[in-house]
C-alpha cells in the first residue's frame, strides 16, 4: 500500500489488522511517520480519518471540538452493517457526565482494591479447578472468562448462571460481518428484554448491587430514563466481561513470544504490575480504531485540516507506540515504569472500569505466572468477524 503524503491523502482500506494474531500492521507506522492522519474507508459508514499520533489521539479523544453524540446523525464508519446508537458510549458531556456519575462509585480505586482478596482466591480456585481436569486445557473457558463474568456479575447484580445467555449477546454486541443489520438489533433489543427482566426483580427485591443502586437513581432520583438504565447496566455487563476475557490469552501469548519474560514474572511478582502496563501498551485488543468523534468545527492538525463534520477514529495502538513519547516503543520493557499509555483510552470516555480491569489482569498473571512456570501453548484457535482479536480457544499444558 502507498500512502500519500499530500494535504489531502488517498482513501485506504480498513482496518489493517489481521484477527489471527496480535501483531500491529506496518501501515500504522507508515502512517504515523508521514502526515500523522490518514482517510479511511471501513466496509460500512462514511469515509474518516485515522490518527495514529500520541498527541492527536489525545486531542481527539479529550477536546469538546469532537463529539461522540454526533455520530447519530451521521453514518458512522464501523466494521458491522448495524449501528449501536444510544448508550453511555454515545453522548458527550453533560449527558455523559451524568450517566458516569451514576456508576463511578462502584469503580474508585479504593473500592476496586478491596477486592483483590476476592479475585485472587477466585483465580486460585479457577486454576485448582484446571489442574485437577488435567492437562492440556481451554485457558479461555477455564480461566479467562469465567474470572471477569463472575467479578462482574457480582458488582451488578447479574446471575452468573446466565453467562451463556449474555456471552451470546456480548459476542452480538461485538460481531462485525457476521450479522445483518436486522439480525444486529434483534439480538440487542433480545439483550434488552433480559435486562428488562432483572430490573423488575431488583425493584421487587433490593440487593446490594450496583443494578438496585442503578434503579433507585432511576426510580427515586429521576437521574436516567429507563432505557437509558438498561443500556447502562447492558453496557457494564459486556465491557466488564468481554476485554479482560480477551486481554488475558492475549498477554499469556505475547509474555511467551518475549524470551524469558515468563519466568522473569514467575521468579520475580513485584514486576507483574509494571508488565501490566507494558501489555496494555503493546497488545492492540482491537482488530481497528474505536468509535468515530466528529469534528464540532474545522481543526487543523499539522498540514491536514479534519472539516467540521468529519469523523476521526483513534489508533489508540499506534498512538501507543509513538517514539515521540515512548523510547524503544517497540521493545516490551519491564522497567519503563508507569507510562502515559491510552490503552485504556483517554478523556471523558476513559474506561470507567480501569481500575477493576488492572487488578483482574494483575491477579490473573500472578495466578497464572506462580501455577504454571513451565506453560506452553498447544492450540490456538481465534475469534474472527469481531471488533476484538484474542483466542477464543488457547490450549495449554504445564
Amino acid at each position: 500500500m502507498t500512502l500519500s503524503l499530500d494535504p489531502t491523502p488517498e482513501v485506504v482500506d480498513y482496518p489493517f489488522n489481521r484477527p489471527d494474531n496480535l501483531e500491529l500492521a506496518g501501515e500504522y507506522a507508515a502512517i504515523r511517520e508521514g502526515s500523522g492522519l490518514a482517510r479511511v474507508r471501513l466496509p460500512f459508514g462514511e469515509i474518516g480519518w485515522l490518527a495514529t499520533r500520541y498527541a492527536d489521539a489525545r486531542t481527539v479523544l479529550a477536546d469538546p471540538r469532537f463529539s461522540r453524540a454526533e455520530s447519530v446523525t451521521h453514518d458512522e464508519p464501523r466494521m458491522r452493517e448495524g449501528r449501536q446508537t444510544g448508550g453511555i458510549l454515545s453522548v458527550d458531556p453533560p449527558d455523559h457526565t451524568r450517566l458516569r456519575v451514576l456508576v463511578a462509585k462502584a469503580f474508585t480505586v479504593k473500592r476496586i482494591e478491596a477486592l483483590r482478596p476476592t479475585v485472587k482466591q477466585l483465580c486460585q480456585d479457577l486454576i485448582d479447578d484446571a489442574v485437577a481436569a488435567g492437562a492440556p486445557t481451554d485457558i479461555v473457558d477455564r480461566f479467562a472468562l469465567p474470572l471477569p463474568v463472575q467479578v462482574i456479575c457480582e458488582l451488578l447484580g447479574v446471575p452468573t448462571s446466565d453467562r451463556p445467555r449474555f456471552r451470546a449477546w456480548s459476542d452480538a454486541a461485538l460481531s462485525t460481518t457476521s450479522m445483518t443489520a436486522d439480525e444486529y438489533q434483534a439480538s440487542r433489543e433480545e439483550f434488552r428484554d433480559y435486562m428488562r427482566g432483572l430490573l423488575a426483580i431488583k425493584r421487587e427485591t433490593p440487593t446490594d448491587d450496583l443494578m438496585t443502586a442503578l434503579v433507585a437513581a432511576r426510580d427515586e432520583g429521576d437521574k436516567l430514563t429507563e432505557l437509558e438504565l438498561i443500556d447502562l447496566c447492558n453496557g457494564i455487563l459486556v465491557a466488564g466481561h468481554e476485554t479482560t476475557a480477551s486481554q488475558i490469552p492475549n498477554f499469556v501469548l505475547y509474555l511467551l513470544s518475549q524470551e524469558g519474560s515468563w519466568q522473569r514474572l514467575h521468579d520475580d511478582p513485584e514486576l507483574i504490575p509494571a508488565a501490566v502496563e507494558e501489555l496494555m501498551r503493546l497488545v492492540p485488543l482491537g482488530l481497528g480504531g474505536g468509535q468515530a468523534r466528529y469534528a464540532l468545527e474545522d481543526v487543523t492538525f499539522g498540514d491536514i485540516t479534519v472539516a467540521k463534520g468529519e469523523p476521526v477514529l483513534v489508533a489508540i495502538a499506534a498512538a501507543n507506540r509513538d517514539p515521540e513519547v515512548f523510547d524503544d516503543p517497540e521493545v516490551f520493557d519491564l522497567e519503563r515504569g508507569r507510562t502515559p499509555h491510552i490503552g485504556f483510552g483517554h478523556g471523558a470516555h476513559h474506561c470507567l472500569g480501569a481500575a477493576l480491569a488492572r487488578l483482574e489482569l494483575q491477579e490473573a498473571l500472578l495466578a497464572l505466572t506462580r501455577n504454571f512456570p513451565d506453560l506452553a501453548v498447544t492450540e490456538v484457535d481465534w475469534k474472527s468477524e469481531m471488533v476484538v482479536r484474542g483466542p477464543k480457544k488457547l490450549m495449554i499444558t504445564w
